[in-house]
């Protein structure tokens, strides 16, 4: 079932890929991104798009955390051999999708790669063929508060469906606008 907003964060832990522990409601608004593989062409075209966008967010008090259901040397591979600017998390488990309710569809699969080819060729540009043998888990979204409450919930339809960026843009500006309200 999935995640309604407004809604507490699952407690699960999180920890990055440089072993360091990442907090939830620490004070800042953040984007979740829960993705495929690492190895997944469609979220190396996402991370390259969020990485680009992540100084103007950052800007406006945003977090992000990026959470691949790979293991760390896959992430390191594909993800992390380029800089970026955000946290990158490796959850070969699945332990952060179950806990988010993260839906699996083959459909949402085949239709990605019929719908979004542009994205899906630039991303094996960065994946190779390793790329195609993906499994089925589809993409999803969460815009976090500054105390842990999920207010924004985006479970993708296909394997490139992600929350779009002007309500990332926008959830980040109201917190900014409610910081500044808040100060005496």
């Amino acid at each position: 079932m999935t995640l309604l907003a407004p809604a507490k964060t699952p407690p699960i832990s999180l920890v990055d890929i440089d072993g360091q522990p990442v907090q939830i409601g620490n004070g800042r608004r953040l984007l979740l991104s829960l993705f495929r593989e690492a190895t997944c062409p469609f979220c190396n075209f996402r991370v390259y798009d969020l990485t680009n966008n992540y100084p103007g967010l950052s800007n406006l008090g945003l977090d992000i955390a990026v959470v691949f259901k790979s293991d760390r040397e896959d992430v390191l591979k594909f993800i992390a051999n380029r800089p970026r600017p955000f946290r990158m998390i490796a959850d070969p488990e699945g332990i952060a999708h179950e806990a988010f309710a993260v839906n699996t569809s083959m459909w949402g699969k085949i239709k990605a790669m019929l719908l979004r080819m542009p994205a899906m060729m630039s991303g094996m540009g960065m994946t190779g063929m390793r790329g195609m043998a993906t499994g089925n888990l589809m993409p999803a979204d969460f815009l976090i508060d500054e105390s842990g409450t999920v207010v924004e919930t985006y479970y993708g339809e296909d394997a490139g469906d992600h929350i779009p960026m002007e309500r990332i843009e926008l959830f980040a500006a109201r917190g900014m606008a409610s910081k500044r309200e808040s100060k005496p």
